[in-house]
């Protein structure tokens, strides 16, 4: 953790406005006591808060905004960590991130948190959208206004938001299906499983391996129609188990959202556990233990923590230094996990600058 000027000035006796005075040279203060404060702060490896003196200098007070959808399932839980983290670091240096989250998808509320948010002056804004028409106008008139939005998990393509932090889902889709089929080297069915129609990162995660098994394949693999099941286990349960009975060929799921407790236990109900092979998407608790009890032959994990904690830096940046994020498309790791590698790690992997 790292070491705050307030630290200092407890272990040295004195104010925090002396400490500061101290550290940067600024105002009277006895030579002693300005030694000793020195001292105290290289003892303790104490590195000047270079976002808040920049804040100060420019006289400029910042607000952030983060909206999160789908806040109810376990992988928006560990963006929203993500989010949360940020929010403590950036706070330390003067900087407010206001968060909301929105169960589900719901672009009415979305658009009541954005005018919320920006009514009380935030100057950029992280978003987990749908791919709402309202949304994409709602984007490009925020930029109008020079408030950008970094979108995070899904995006909103066609869209002027400064970039995208998420995973290429359609190429994590591909991923998928290169793995199913190795998996199936007889053939069979396989039933695609999809949360919300209006989700980008869904869609291209179904196209992704839609369009990857109908190119050259040589097994005999059918493909059967997508349902959405709208992240739901009870739904996901449902048609699972419905297909499982109507078609004894069935092989594979594929779940390219959230849903996959409903499949594995409709699988395991009707004794076809070990038979039917189920790919689904995030390291995330739940699935860690499906991964351990062998109800999941693997998981495409995304960095879901990354996700949320690199928005608000992107937005800093931007904003207080015009620093453009390097690509447009900011892809996180595609990673497969399995039983064997499915430690649960949650942080940044490196410190935003």
């Amino acid at each position: 953790m790292a070491v705050t000027a307030q630290q200092i000035a407890e272990l040295a006796g004195v104010s925090r406005g002396t400490v500061d005075r101290a550290l940067h040279n600024r105002g009277r203060v006895n030579p002693e006591v300005a030694a000793r404060i020195r001292q105290i702060a290289n003892e303790l490896g104490y590195k000047p808060n270079l976002i808040g003196q920049a804040l100060v200098r420019t006289k400029r007070d910042f607000k952030l905004g983060a909206i999160l959808q789908s806040v109810e399932t376990p992988t928006m839980q560990i963006i929203l960590e993500g989010v949360r983290r940020a929010a403590a670091e950036l706070q330390d240096s003067g900087i407010e991130l206001m968060i909301r989250e929105v169960r589900g998808l719901d672009t009415e509320l979305v658009l009541e948190h954005v005018e919320e948010l920006t009514g009380q002056g935030v100057q950029g804004l992280a978003l987990a959208p749908n791919n709402a028409p309202e949304l994409r106008q709602c984007i490009d008139a925020l930029d109008e206004q020079g408030i950008p939005v970094v979108t995070l998990n899904s995006d909103v393509p066609g869209s002027r938001r400064l970039c995208f932090i998420g995973m290429d889902n359609y190429r994590a889709g591909q991923t998928a299906a290169c793995l199913t089929r190795q998996m199936l080297p007889q053939g069979g069915k396989i039933l695609p499983l999809a949360g919300h129609l209006n989700n980008t990162a869904h869609n291209n995660r179904l196209n992704g391996f839609r369009d990857t098994l109908e190119e050259n394949n040589p097994q005999e693999i059918t493909l059967l129609p997508f349902q959405p099941c709208f992240d739901r286990n009870d739904y996901a349960h449902e048609i699972t188990q419905h297909a499982l009975r109507a078609e004894p060929e069935l092989a594979a799921v594929y779940v390219a959202s959230n849903g996959q407790q409903g499949v594995c236990q409709a699988v395991e109900e009707e004794g076809r556990k070990g038979q039917v092979k189920v790919i689904a998407f995030d390291l995330n608790a739940p699935n860690m233990e499906l991964l351990q009890s062998d109800d999941l032959s693997f998981v495409l994990d995304q960095e879901a923590f990354e996700q949320g904690y690199r928005p608000p830096y992107i937005l800093y940046e931007y904003l207080m230094h015009k620093k453009k994020p390097a690509q447009e498309y900011l892809f996180t790791d595609i990673a497969i996990r399995t039983k064997y590698n499915s430690d649960l790690v949650t942080g940044p992997t490196e410190t935003p600058t």
